[in-house]
């Protein structure tokens, strides 16, 4: 019974708590992650699960898999942490240690949840009556958005039938919405030094040659989509002003609602490097050095989602949870709770709570989100759908001191052991299938891919 994939979850509750406690006081960086891995695999291998660590360019990536045959179902899971967010179990603001990195975005509690679930299932998949395939797949630096567009380019995705997410949030909802297609890279102008003052004519500034990109950028800006983003920071910029630069650098982002749009945003983004580099004689390449799709819901799966969520009942929060809500919510600048909220479309009913304690849906089938995720590309590849679970005070901004400080307490291991039952109710359905819903959730997919073959926007880490 379904019941008791939840009460052998409740009953290894502690394990996986004490496992995502542990990847929190030990933050890493996108492709650094070296422990959450490593303490990942153990809790895996334990368990019996095959491991496969051979994803070429991604030493912190692997996928564990566990039974045979059809159908087969994916869990992803991610476990970066973000540079600059370290802080304590705190209504403060009080870094463990400036300026390191701390788990901003509850990646610690996200992969945890998606081990919970796969061990559940592995208990289930013992038993006789029920066949298939259970993946879980560690996915490492999401917050550079490269590493399950990596994972992909090698194919590790492609014999899914259906694969599952979620993400640490401070709603309980389905996520319907998609999210922004991006594509970063790094424009390298190169030119010739020499003395500013007393031979300018010999010299060719690649900085002049950086700003000058930046100016025809912006004159882009007015004849694109009003949801496209074109962003840039100025890398590398020269030495003391006496020398003309020979060497300058900058980096863009730019994000769409669809991959289409970015490419032939991009393309138009280096016609005007070109061209600044003919305007200062000076030469000029770039580097994609990272790119995700916009993600591609699925109905039918994302309803299975929410019913699941409904049957594990949204998560039971304690007096002391409730008051440490209350002490992050008071650091919250003026009017953040109402931008968060709707940020994630929700409705305006929510403001002024604490926790959220119930389970919505929102309106958001069509609506984009202004951030970017790598499970995009594998929703282009596999029937996909997430959810988000309250991790955090109602209000909390991702990549924020208040969300880490969520993220490895009470508040945090509660929505995790919530999200693992969700995750597991559903992959339990999916197994048994007795509503024939993976036809109907293939069919759909089938029609909003619309027969485009997927192509990574990029093909290398850095």
């Amino acid at each position: 019974m379904k019941e008791d994939l939840f009460a052998y979850m409740d009953a290894i509750n502690g394990q996986l708590t004490k496992a995502a406690s542990n990847i929190w006081q030990n933050p890493e960086k996108a492709l650094e992650e070296v422990y959450a891995c490593d303490l990942q695999i153990a809790m895996l291998e334990k368990a019996g699960f095959k491991i496969n660590r051979n994803i070429p360019g991604m030493s912190t990536a692997f996928v564990a898999e566990f039974g045979q045959g059809s159908p087969v179902l994916g869990v992803l899971g991610e476990y970066d942490a973000l540079p600059g967010l370290s802080q304590q179990v705190s209504g403060s603001y009080n870094p463990i240690k400036e300026q390191e990195n701390g788990h901003g975005c509850g990646h610690n509690l996200l992969g945890v949840a998606g081990i919970g679930a796969v061990l559940a299932i592995r208990e289930l998949l013992e038993q006789d009556g029920f066949n298939g395939t259970v993946r879980y797949y560690g996915c490492p630096a999401e917050e550079t958005l490269t590493g399950k567009v990596i994972m992909a380019k090698e194919g590790v995705f492609n014999d899914l039938d259906a694969c599952l997410t979620w993400h640490p949030a401070s709603m309980n909802t389905v996520l319907r919405s998609s999210f922004l297609a991006m594509q970063s890279a790094l424009f390298k102008f190169s030119g010739i030094s020499s003395h500013a003052a007393a031979a300018p004519e010999m010299g060719r500034s690649a900085l002049e040659a950086v700003e000058l990109m930046n100016v025809g950028a912006n004159y882009l800006r007015e004849h694109i989509i009003d949801k496209a983003r074109i962003n840039y920071t100025i890398t590398k910029g020269g030495g003391p002003p006496n020398i003309i630069p020979a060497n300058a650098e900058s980096w863009y982002y730019v994000r769409a609602p669809e991959k289409r749009q970015i490419e032939d945003i991009f393309q138009r983004l280096v016609k005007i490097s070109q061209g600044a580099a003919l305007m200062t004689e000076t030469g000029v390449e770039h580097e994609v050095i990272a790119g995700c799709y916009n993600v591609l819901g699925n109905n039918i799966l994302g309803d299975l989602l929410h019913e699941n969520m409904k049957t594990v009942g949204a998560p039971r929060f304690t007096d002391a949870d409730r008051t440490f809500a209350r002490e992050l919510v008071k650091s919250f600048p003026e009017g953040q709770q109402e931008k968060v909220i709707a940020g994630y479309f929700g409705s305006k009913e929510l403001e002024g709570e604490i926790l959220h304690a119930d389970i919505v849906q929102n309106d958001d089938e069509k609506e984009v989100m202004p951030g970017s995720t790598d499970v995009g590309d594998v929703s282009w590849i596999v029937p996909l759908a997430q959810f988000t679970a309250a991790t955090w005070p109602i209000g909390t901004a991702a990549h924020s001191w208040q969300a880490t400080a969520a993220s490895g307490s009470g508040i945090g291991f509660t929505a995790m052991l919530f999200s693992a039952k969700v995750i597991a109710g559903t992959l339990y359905d999916l197994l048994g299938d007795k509503k024939h819903l993976l036809n109907k959730i293939k069919s759909e997919f089938k029609i909003k891919t619309s027969g485009q073959a997927y192509q990574p926007l990029v093909t290398k880490t850095r």
